[in-house]
């Protein structure tokens, strides 16, 4: 009974192992955000056909476009950019997320 219990107990550790990398995982999956490839649109009017490269260069699929003083949601998605704009409607900066 003893080693039952003990079993039981360690049973929740077994789910926290942390998974080795053997160097062979792919890249990011399809979709996913990279952020390096947005700097280049700040200060750039927002529009259609920004929103369009951007999600290109950044190989994001999902676009959410914050107007300055906009509210938006905490939630974290990998494949989303998010784009503030300032007053004149320009990219003022744009992240993963």
């Amino acid at each position: 009974m003893r080693n039952l219990v003990a079993s039981i107990a360690l049973l929740p550790l077994a789910a926290c192992q942390i998974a080795q990398s053997d160097g062979t995982a792919p890249g990011p999956l399809p979709g996913t955000c990279r952020a390096a490839a947005l700097d280049q649109f700040i200060g750039q009017p927002a529009s259609t056909e920004l929103g369009v490269n951007m999600l290109k260069a950044s190989g994001a699929r999902v676009i959410r476009w914050v107007p300055k003083g906009g509210a938006v949601t905490m939630d974290f998605r990998g494949d989303r950019i998010t784009v503030a704009l300032d007053d004149d409607n320009k990219v003022e900066r744009a992240s993963c997320g």
